[in-house]
């Protein structure tokens, strides 16, 4: 698809938490915001037309879930993920964070163990701290320039007590897109300690060419206890639709969730998001693809721009996701000095490290779906503050 990716949409005014809620986060708006995981893309034609379309019609009452809906989720995980899911498995939330927190509700009672492996996507902690359940943590091991899971210390957390383990594949903020030996090592800890997992899908559509995400459901056996949740909302950019779906074959399970998000009477009915969600997986393959190639020309123009011009910072190798983590620890500033370089200085703003675990000190995540010469901008903005 001919699609111009290097349109910079103005987005100040729209009440964007990336623009407009830059000014809180950093104390300044005074930067480039390469902060929060949403795009600076427009969504595909299919999804704008259908909001267009919904809207014309005057009433926006309440609304049940199409049986379409559902089909368009199907057919879209068998050509894309080769994942054979039955409509019944199929259970619609009102987004993955929210998936998380009930996940954690459902399976796991107050002081039980829920395993997180950071550093990781910052809602993994608080799903678990918020709800009164004890954290166990399996940081990920660093060899050389990738992440790799440490089996041998996540089976003694898998011993120590632990109910539930929150999985983030593709991962975020690493960019890991995990092998079918490192997932097939997974299922067999959970299964010999009877642990369940969520596995946090939410990017699974957004690997680069050449990468492959497997579902983790697809390797799992028929007693193993997986239940997966998947969303439109990172891969066609209509996070702020809010709507996500969670895919067990386990009718206990899908009980045991619909039951958490009862008692807080969460509806999600959203009549927009519905449409959207039907559009973006009929109609916003194409779009996708193409989005694909641009950002792993975003992701390599970063690889070359900071090898060649930012020798003290190293970037992270990423199969997935459009967030880089960069390794600034060369740098040698503490954690508070770093996030202060980076807005006062540089006037770039990205995520601290620090948010994603301990074990993200000295990093930064840089978001780079954005315009390239946007992209370019924050890159010779750091140059500068460096030199």
């Amino acid at each position: 698809m001919d699609i111009d990716f290097d349109n910079e949409i103005p987005r100040r005014g729209s009440n964007s938490v990336k623009h407009d809620g830059s000014a809180a986060y950093f104390g300044t708006a005074d930067l480039l915001p390469l902060w929060v995981a949403d795009m600076d893309f427009a969504s595909p034609q299919a999804v704008t037309r259908a909001l267009a379309d919904r809207a014309a019609h005057p009433l926006y009452g309440y609304t049940f879930y199409p049986e379409s809906a559902y089909e368009s989720l199907i057919a879209w995980l068998k050509k894309r993920h080769h994942w054979e899911v039955q409509r019944e498995w199929i259970f619609m939330a009102p987004g993955v964070v929210p998936s998380l927190f009930a996940s954690v509700l459902a399976f796991a009672k107050e002081g039980e163990g829920v395993i997180v492996q950071p550093p990781v996507y910052f809602p993994f902690f608080s799903a678990v701290t918020t709800n009164r359940r004890r954290l166990i943590e399996n940081p990920l091991r660093q060899t050389g320039t990738q992440y790799e899971i440490d089996f041998e210390h996540l089976e003694k957390c898998a011993a120590d007590g632990a109910r539930l383990m929150l999985f983030c594949s593709p991962h975020n903020p690493v960019g890991r897109v995990w092998s079918k030996e490192e997932l097939t090592e997974l299922l067999r800890i959970a299964r010999r300690y009877d642990i369940t997992i969520i596995s946090d899908e939410i990017h699974a559509d957004l690997v680069y060419p050449g990468e492959l995400h497997i579902a983790l459901a697809t390797l799992a056996e028929p007693s193993d206890k997986v239940i997966t949740t998947v969303a439109p909302s990172k891969t066609f950019n209509i996070p702020g639709l809010g709507l996500s779906c969670i895919i067990t074959s386990n009718t206990a399970h899908r009980q045991a969730i619909k039951q958490a998000f009862e008692t807080l009477h969460v509806s999600n009915t959203n009549p927009f998001s519905i449409a959207a969600f039907e559009a973006a997986y009929r109609g916003g393959e194409a779009w996708l693809d193409s989005l694909l190639i641009y950002l792993q020309g975003n992701r390599d123009f970063v690889y070359n721009f900071v090898a060649q011009q930012l020798p003290a910072i190293k970037v992270l190798p990423s199969q997935g996701t459009y967030l880089l983590w960069l390794d600034c620890r060369k740098l040698n500033l503490s954690d508070v000095k770093l996030r202060e370089f980076f807005v006062r200085k540089a006037k770039v703003g990205m995520n601290p490290g620090t948010v994603f675990g301990k074990s993200g000190s000295g990093f930064m995540r840089l978001n780079i779906a954005s315009p390239r010469h946007v992209i370019a901008d924050a890159l010779d903005r750091i140059k500068q503050a460096l030199n």
